[in-house]
C-alpha cells in the first residue's frame, strides 16, 4: 500500500470522509442476568504461573484453580498474536479467518504488508495546483474473515463490552461497545513511531527503527523545533503536518519549560508529562486532526534530550474508527483519563535504539499498566449483564522485554538491572492477580468467569535465517553470484522455488500464483512441500547440536476453511530458544544462518505451538482435554444458550463430550499428532 494513500485516509478521517468498511448487526437488548467475564492476559505463561503457585504467590489465581479449573490452552498455528486472537474471535483456525502471520505478501509482487487491516483511498479526487481534494469517501477495512462471536450475542439481544481485543481494527460495528486493540495505528499511520530531540548526535543509532531522530541546538536559552504529525495528503508530495514547540532550558537547574500552541509544560529531568493534545491542520478551512502524546525529559545538561511518544489517535476525537458506537472511547477517556490508542503502547523500539535504559522502559510500561487498571475499574464498575471482555497487554510486552532479567542463560542477561528491578514478569503477574481478586469479589451465581491468554512464552536465544537456509540448500537463488541480498533485489526468480517472509511463513514460488512462479501446482508442489518440511525438521544448530525447528507444518494438512489457498505453504515452528531472525522475517538473506540474539527483546512465542501454550482458568469445570483457543467462542455462546454456528470448528469446553469408539479415537490421535499436540 502506497504510504501517500495510507496517510490520505487518516486526514480524510479528520474531515469526516473516512468510514469503516464493516457490517452491522444491531438488535434490541433482552432482559437477563447472565454474565460472562473474560479477562485476557496476553502471553501469560502456564509454566510461570505454576512456578509462582509453588512459591505461594498468585493467591487469587490459585483459589480459582482449586474451586474451578486451570488448564493449558492450545494456541494457534503459528502462535502469533494476530493469528491467535483471530482464532479466539471467530472460533476457526487460520484457514477460516485468513490471518496467517503478522506479515502477508502480495503474491504478484512478493511485497509484504501488515496482515490485519488496510486502507482504501477515495476513488475520485480533484487536483488543483498543489492540492488534492477527495470527491468520494475512503474506507478502512478489517482483513480478518469470519464473524466475531460477540456479533451473535448482540443479534440475540445480549449486551457486550469488548475493550482492546487484538485483530479488531477497525472494530466490528454490531451494536457492541468496543475499542480496537493491537493492529490500531498511530496518527502517522505506523504501528508506533516516536520522536527524539537531542543536542548529542551520538544518540542517533546507525540503523534507527520506529523513530524520528532530530539533532537540535540550544540557542538563546531555548531549543526550537517541530513535532511531526500525519503527512498532509491534501498537498502534493504529502509533507508532514508539523506543530512548533520551544523548550526553554533552565541555565542552572535540570528543568525545562516546553511551549506548545495554547499550552505550556514544565518538566524536571527524568519526568514524564501527562497527555498532551495536539491539533494538526491539513488545510486552513478543514477541521483539525487531533492526536495525543506524552513527553519524557531525559536530559537537560550537558545535553538536551526529549522523547515524544508516538502521536496516538485522540480517543475523544478519533481520526480513525477505533470505537463502537462512536463516542465510547470518549466516554472512557472522560471517566478514566486519556489512554494509549495505538495497538502496542509499550515502546520497545526505545530499547533497540538505546533511547531508553531498561529502567526507563520499565517506568513507561508501569504507566501503561496503571492506566489500564484505571480503565478496568471504570468499565467493570458499570458492567451489569451480558459479556465483559477486557484485555491487558503488559503480560505480553513485559515478558518479551524482561525475560532477560529472569534467565541467566540468556545472552542479554543483565545482573545490574535485575538487582534494581527484580523479576518484572512476576511483578506483573502479581498485579494481574489483584485484578482477578477484584472480579472474584463480585462473582455471583449468574456469572461465568474465563481467564485466558493467547499463548505462552519461550526464550529468544538465537535467530534463524530461513532465507539463508533456503539459499544454502538450493531452493532460493541469487542473481550474479551474490552471497547476500533480499527478496526485493538480487533474487533470480526464474530458479527460486521457495522463500520466507514473515515470522513463521514459507511460500513456494508457485506458478499461476506468484508473479514469477516456476513450481508446478500439482505433483511437483506436493513433492517439494514434503521435502522441505522433512529437511527443516532435521535442522540442528552446529554450535550445540540442538534442534532448531521442532515442526514444519504443511498448511493444507492443518488448516480448514475457505481461505486455505491464500495461506503460506509451510508454517515453521521453532524449538525452545530459537525464532526467525528479524532480517529473515523481512525477506533479507544474510551471511549468518543462526545468530545469537543479545537484544532486550528476549522472550518470544513465534515457535512451535506445543511449546508455548496459554492459560485457561474458569470458575466452572472444564470437561475437555487439551482445549484450544477456537473452543472459547462456542463456549461463550453456549453460556448464553446460543447454539454453535456451523462454521465454527471449536466445541464448548463445559459441554459433555460423548465417549469415542476406538476408530474415532485413533483418527483423533492421528490428527492431533499431525498438528503437533501429541
Amino acid at each position: 500500500m502506497n504510504k501517500t494513500v495510507k496517510y490520505l485516509t487518516l486526514l480524510l478521517a479528520g474531515a469526516g470522509l473516512l468510514l469503516p468498511a464493516a457490517k452491522t448487526c444491531h438488535a434490541e437488548k433482552r432482559d437477563g442476568k447472565k454474565k460472562v467475564i473474560v479477562l485476557a492476559f496476553d502471553g501469560m505463561d502456564p509454566r510461570i504461573v505454576r512456578e509462582m503457585f509453588d512459591e505461594e504467590k498468585l493467591p487469587n489465581f490459585k483459589r480459582l484453580s482449586e474451586t474451578g479449573s486451570f488448564k493449558d490452552l492450545w494456541s494457534s498455528i503459528p502462535p502469533q498474536s494476530p493469528v491467535a486472537w483471530s482464532n479466539f474471535i471467530t472460533g476457526k483456525n487460520p484457514g477460516g479467518h485468513a490471518i496467517f502471520d503478522f506479515i502477508h505478501r502480495d503474491p504478484a509482487t512478493y511485497l509484504p504488508y501488515l496482515s490485519t487491516s488496510e486502507t482504501i483511498p477515495p476513488e475520485k479526487t480533484w487536483k488543483v495546483g498543489e492540492y488534492i481534494m477527495p470527491l468520494s469517501k475512503g474506507a478502512v477495512v478489517l482483513n480478518r474473515k469470519g464473524k466475531a462471536f460477540w456479533a451473535y450475542l448482540v443479534e440475540n439481544g445480549i449486551p457486550a463490552t469488548i475493550f482492546r481485543i487484538p485483530s479488531n481494527f477497525p472494530p466490528v460495528d454490531c451494536g457492541a461497545e468496543s475499542v480496537s486493540g493491537m493492529g490500531t495505528p498511530d496518527l502517522q499511520g505506523t504501528y508506533g513511531t516516536y520522536q527524539y530531540f537531542t543536542t548529542e548526535p551520538a544518540d542517533i543509532p546507525e540503523d534507527p527503527s520506529g523513530a524520528e531522530f532530530n539533532v537540535v541546538r540550544v540557542m538563546d536559552g531555548a531549543v526550537r523545533s517541530t513535532i511531526s504529525g500525519p503527512p498532509n495528503s491534501f498537498r502534493k508530495g504529502s509533507p508532514k503536518i508539523k506543530v512548533d514547540f520551544t523548550a526553554w532550558v533552565d541555565p542552572e537547574n535540570p528543568v525545562a519549560r516546553i511551549d506548545l500552541p495554547g499550552q505550556n509544560i514544565i518538566l524536571n529531568e527524568g519526568e514524564w508529562s501527562g497527555w498532551i493534545v495536539l491539533s494538526f491542520k491539513p488545510l486552513a478551512l478543514a477541521p483539525p486532526v487531533k492526536g495525543i502524546c506524552r513527553m519524557y525529559l531525559k536530559g537537560v545538561h550537558p545535553h538536551f534530550r526529549l522523547y515524544v511518544s508516538p502521536i496516538n489517535i485522540d480517543p475523544k476525537a478519533p481520526a480513525l474508527p477505533i470505537d463502537t458506537p462512536r463516542g465510547f472511547a470518549k466516554e472512557i477517556a472522560d471517566n478514566a483519563g486519556y489512554f494509549y490508542t495505538q495497538g502496542m503502547p509499550e515502546d520497545t523500539k526505545t530499547l533497540s535504539n538505546d533511547t531508553f535504559t531498561t529502567e526507563e522502559f520499565y517506568t513507561q510500561s508501569q504507566l501503561i499498566l496503571k492506566q489500564r487498571d484505571r480503565i478496568f475499574d471504570y468499565l467493570f464498575g458499570r458492567f451489569e449483564k451480558g459479556l465483559f471482555f477486557f484485555y491487558y497487554s503488559s503480560t505480553d510486552l513485559g515478558t518479551h522485554i524482561f525475560w532477560h532479567l529472569r534467565d541467566k542463560k540468556h545472552p542479554a542477561y543483565d545482573p545490574e538491572a535485575r538487582a534494581k528491578l527484580g523479576d518484572v514478569i512476576e511483578e506483573i503477574y502479581e498485579k494481574m492477580d489483584k485484578t482477578v481478586g477484584k472480579v472474584l469479589d463480585r462473582m455471583d451465581a449468574d456469572t461465568t468467569l474465563i481467564i485466558m491468554s493467547d499463548h505462552g512464552f519461550s526464550p529468544y536465544y538465537k535467530g534463524f535465517n530461513l532465507n539463508t537456509w533456503l539459499l544454502r540448500n538450493g531452493y532460493l537463488v541469487l542473481r550474479n553470484g551474490a552471497a547476500t541480498g533480499s527478496l526485493f533485489k538480487n533474487i533470480d526468480w526464474s530458479r527460486t522455488r521457495a522463500y520466507g517472509l514473515g515470522l513463521n511463513s514459507l511460500y513456494l514460488n508457485l506458478r499461476s500464483r506468484e508473479g514469477k512462479g516456476i513450481v508446478d501446482p500439482g505433483r511437483e508442489r506436493d513433492i517439494l512441500l514434503k521435502e522441505l518440511a522433512g529437511k527443516l525438521g532435521k535442522v540442528k544448530d552446529p554450535e550445540n547440536g540442538e534442534k532448531v525447528i521442532k515442526r514444519a507444518h504443511i498448511t493444507r494438512e492443518v488448516y480448514s476453511g475457505d481461505y486455505v489457498d491464500k495461506a503460506p505453504d509451510i508454517i515453521v515452528g521453532f524449538d525452545w530458544g530459537y525464532r526467525i531472525s528479524w532480517e529473515s522475517a523481512l525477506g533479507d538473506i544474510t551471511d549468518e544462518l543462526i545468530k545469537v540474539s543479545k537484544e532486550k527483546w528476549s522472550g518470544d512465542h513465534c515457535g512451535a505451538t506445543e511449546i508455548v501454550p496459554g492459560i485457561l482458568f474458569t470458575n466452572k469445570k472444564i470437561n475437555m482435554d487439551g482445549p484450544h483457543l477456537y473452543d472459547l467462542a462456542p463456549t461463550i455462546l453456549g453460556e448464553f444458550g446460543i447454539p454453535k454456528p456451523p462454521d465454527m470448528i471449536g466445541s464448548n469446553i463445559f459441554g459433555k463430550t460423548p465417549p469415542m469408539d476406538e476408530k474415532a479415537k485413533k483418527d483423533m490421535d492421528k490428527k492431533m499428532k499431525a498438528l503437533g499436540y501429541i
